[in-house]
């Protein structure tokens, strides 16, 4: 069925609209559809007209068109549902047994190469793409936009890139094709509609940062009202109700409504390389990750790495129930006891598996989760500020997560973990402490390949940045630095 047009005159007044037979329709009248008073009556939200007398005949359109966007019984069924299952309850949690969890460190050499081996042969057959989940950072710009300050002035985007970049060119040499433009990744980014525009015209700007501009694709995630405590639509305006996108979990439905599922599959992708953007230390298209994969034959498979505190914010994977599958706990959900909770045997805190948003999938889990999530779900609730009529309130956003019988892969935080979720000024998880933990982890690779350092700022914030085209995760440097002496802070290229 066709959508109403609204048809507007040369003075910006809304002159009529046109219905699905193509007659002209009058402009809403001066009180709300009756039938639209009814239906949300039915769900508690008739609240939302309160101000239907200070709008003008163009925005009681425009409000009208929310409304009638929303899937009401659903929705309805998604607040009730995850206001009542609001936190896991203290017996059904159990902590992840170190036996669930292989841990890189503690792998011999000759399995982590085999691994690299077995992750390059299915990247350069064309087997693997990279998905980003994309968020903002304190402004209205994408957050893979921001510069963390590093001699380069890379943005977050741009490290990304280089390292999409350089696993092509590995996977090429390990093909024995010599050519980087041999093997390509494809690179799908998850966009939100207050990133929609911004994201594409910053790869552009940056002719995508060295890649193909058809390697990249971008596609948009959906949304879900923000609500109160006790359910009901908060309004951002008096005629638009406050929405927020819909989580993690959102591109799962994200990439079917697009036919992005189908596109994967007609180009041979067999697995999804999952990660979010604001980790300046993500090993996107990590070989060694993808082969643990591969080797172990599961549908999906997450990195943690340790807590590094009790009240670090950070998602946890726990149990649900004794024997149960994983899922993932966020920090606002796990209570202060729990959260300090220590394992008398190891002297470590018991919920200590951090979900850092790092995971992989194969083709076909993706496109089972994404038919399953097409029926009611659960959503986690997250209590934010909320843009509202009269400035912001304290309300409720709906978001959701899929984590399901996820096998988990320790890896280590100092290589792999230096998330950007605050703005600088924060204590901590900023673009500063991001940018220290990244000159100090390049700095040890120099010094592993032989490589000097000396340096005129003070010794803890003094290192150097390796362009990640030149080495992945610190492989490859002796001919570039050995026995050389390098001036922190500076940047290691061709």
């Amino acid at each position: 069925m066709r959508e109403p047009t609204t048809m507007v005159g040369v003075d910006g007044n809304v002159a009529a609209a046109a219905g699905d037979d193509g007659s002209a329709l009058p402009p809403p009248s001066s009180s709300p559809p009756q039938a639209l008073i009814e239906r949300l009556k039915d769900y508690g939200q008739e609240h939302v007209f309160a101000l239907w007398d200070e709008l003008s005949p163009q925005e009681r359109l425009h409000f009208v068109d929310d409304i009638q966007g929303l899937d009401l019984s659903r929705t309805d069924r998604i607040i009730r549902c995850s206001l009542r299952s609001q936190g896991l309850p203290v017996a059904a949690m159990e902590p992840v047994p170190k036996s669930c969890v292989s841990s890189v460190e503690e792998r011999a050499m000759e399995e982590r190469e085999r691994w690299w081996k077995m992750g390059l042969k299915a990247i350069s057959e064309g087997k693997l793409a990279v998905l980003l989940l994309g968020t903002r950072l304190g402004s209205s710009d994408p957050k893979g936009c921001f510069n963390i300050g590093l001699p380069s002035g890379k943005s977050l985007f741009q490290l990304q890139a280089k390292r999409i970049l350089c696993v092509q060119k590995l996977a090429a040499q390990a093909k024995n094709e010599g050519s980087a433009g041999s093997v390509t990744i494809h690179w799908y980014i998850m966009t939100s509609p207050f990133t929609d525009d911004a994201t594409p015209k910053f790869f552009e700007n940056h002719k995508y940062f060295g890649l193909e501009a058809d390697q990249v694709i971008f596609f948009q995630q959906g949304t879900k009202p923000c609500i109160s405590k006790d359910g009901r639509y908060i309004m951002e305006t008096p005629f638009k109700l406050a929405k927020s996108p819909d989580g993690n979990g959102g591109v799962y439905s994200a990439l079917k409504s697009s036919r992005l599922l189908e596109d994967m599959a007609t180009r041979g992708i067999k697995y999804v390389d999952c990660y979010g953007v604001d980790n300046a230390f993500v090993r996107a298209a990590d070989p060694i990750f993808l082969g643990y994969f591969i080797d172990k034959g599961v549908a999906a498979a997450a990195k943690v790495v340790r807590k590094a505190y009790p009240q670090e914010k950070v998602g946890v994977f726990v149990r649900r129930g004794k024997g149960g599958p994983l899922t993932v706990v966020e920090y606002g959900e796990l209570n202060s006891s729990l959260a300090s909770a220590i394992n008398q045997q190891t002297g470590r805190l018991r919920f200590c598996w951090s979900n850092v948003c790092l995971h992989m999938f194969t083709l076909d889990f993706l496109s089972q989760v994404a038919v399953g999530l097409e029926k009611d779900s659960v959503y986690h609730v997250a209590e934010k500020k909320i843009p509202f009529i009269n400035g912001y309130t304290m309300g409720l956003k709906l978001e959701q997560f899929v984590f399901d019988a996820f096998p988990l892969f320790e890896v280590l935080r100092e290589e792999e973990f230096a998330p950007v979720k605050n703005a600088n000024g924060s204590n901590y998880d900023t673009p500063d402490s991001a940018r220290l933990l990244l000159l100090q982890l390049h700095s040890r690779w120099v010094a592993t390949a032989g490589g000097f350092l000396t340096h005129s700022v003070p010794l803890y914030a003094a290192g150097v940045e390796v362009s990640l085209l030149c080495s992945y995760a610190g492989e490859n440097l002796e001919s570039i630095c050995r026995v050389r002496t390098f001036h922190a802070p500076c940047e290691i290229a061709f």
